[in-house]
């Protein structure tokens, strides 16, 4: 159906009066700030393409991509940092630079001018940000264009293309298809005629993937229930060794929980050589117990992210029976869910956990 012409009228005002805004603001804030400014005009920029004719046709789909390389990266995300001269950085790049800054012990820098970053010397660019969200973006599934602040909603609720699964996939069918399939498929899905004894097999096998999940929320709600129970904030703090070559590695300052002094230290990517040259990240941890105790100490214990961080840990319990001659536990990973969370810790100034300790008494 084509667009009404009052629509299309609507819509050439909006972007109009928005160059004129963003022009003007990026005349005002040039003296002030030429990041400022270039934001600004790319957001000028951005309601041109929309206002001239043949540049926000689908042919010519060009103009997102060389709106793109004046950024200088693929625009996967709304978020974007500025350097204090005004260079762009997606949040992606902006947290791998503060990571690999942090592994090389250099001070982060701009990729392009090479003037100190840091997440209190960068901010976001919600003009860039703003002008990207409009920009068009092809749809993974159908290949049609839209702006990229609503490429989300379409491809998770409106596109006909896009993946979906069968409504008896909970009784075992693994069919997957596109979305206008999904009512052919259904109604011969053969999965709802099945025995009750075939679907006990598939069920059965559903059921020991989940086992697991179980198991450890199980766990978790038993170690709830024991007399002695001990948590803290955490704080793992970067310090180098004193080889030739050093190495990254953290550690807490001592604490105490369940009257009894402990330390923890962490490591990246098991104190590889030159971890910052691997895009895997991964991170281990030790716990140390530092007092002396009159009987061996067994204990389960777990490390959970911080009150005011965001970065996403999976639980996983550990056990470990201190004594005065084995008081250190080997190094255990740290079950963050992927790299782009290991680097998100590693550019912190500190990295702040919660751990949990449980005493197990015979």
């Amino acid at each position: 159906m084509a667009p009404k012409p009052g629509a299309e009228w609507s819509t050439a005002l909006s972007h109009l009066v928005l160059g004129v805004v963003s022009l003007h603001a990026a005349v005002s804030t040039a003296q002030a700030s030429r990041g400022a400014a270039a934001g600004f005009l790319l957001q000028v920029l951005a309601a041109t393409i929309m206002l001239a004719p043949g540049l926000s046709t689908h042919e010519d789909c060009l103009a997102g991509a060389w709106v793109a390389t004046v950024i200088g990266l693929p625009l996967l995300a709304f978020d974007f940092h500025w350097c204090t001269n005004g260079h762009l950085m997606c949040a992606g790049c902006f947290i791998h630079l503060l990571a690999d800054a942090r592994l090389k012990e250099e001070q982060a820098t701009c990729p392009n001018c090479r003037c100190e970053i840091s997440k209190s010397l960068c901010c976001r660019n919600l003009a860039v940000e703003k002008a990207v969200s409009e920009l068009p973006s092809e749809c993974g599934f159908c290949l049609r264009q839209f702006p990229r602040s609503l490429l989300e909603r379409h491809q998770k609720e409106e596109c006909q293309d896009r993946v979906t699964q069968c409504k008896y996939k909970r009784i075992g069918c693994p069919w997957h298809g596109p979305f206008h399939e999904l009512t052919v498929h259904e109604a011969a899905c053969a999965h709802p005629t099945k025995t009750g004894s075939e679907l006990m097999e598939i069920l059965d096998g559903m059921d020991q993937s989940h086992r697991k999940e179980m198991q450890l929320y199980n766990s978790i709600f038993s170690l709830l229930s024991f007399e002695k129970i001990g948590y803290t904030e955490v704080q793992f703090r970067p310090y180098r060794t004193d080889d030739f070559i050093t190495r990254l590695y953290y550690e807490t300052p001592r604490f105490t929980v369940l009257n009894q002094t402990w330390v923890l230290k962490a490591r990246v990517n098991d104190s590889e050589r030159n971890p910052n040259l691997s895009c895997k990240r991964t991170l281990s941890f030790q716990l140390l117990l530092k007092s002396k105790v009159t009987a061996p100490l067994e204990c389960s214990f777990l490390l959970l992210k911080g009150p005011y961080d965001d970065v996403r840990i999976s639980p996983v319990i550990y056990h470990f029976v201190f004594t005065n001659e084995s008081n250190e536990t080997d190094y255990v990973p740290l079950p963050i869910i992927d790299s782009v969370e290991c680097n998100k810790l590693l550019a912190a100034k500190n990295i702040n956990l919660r751990l949990f300790l449980f005493q197990i008494q015979k």
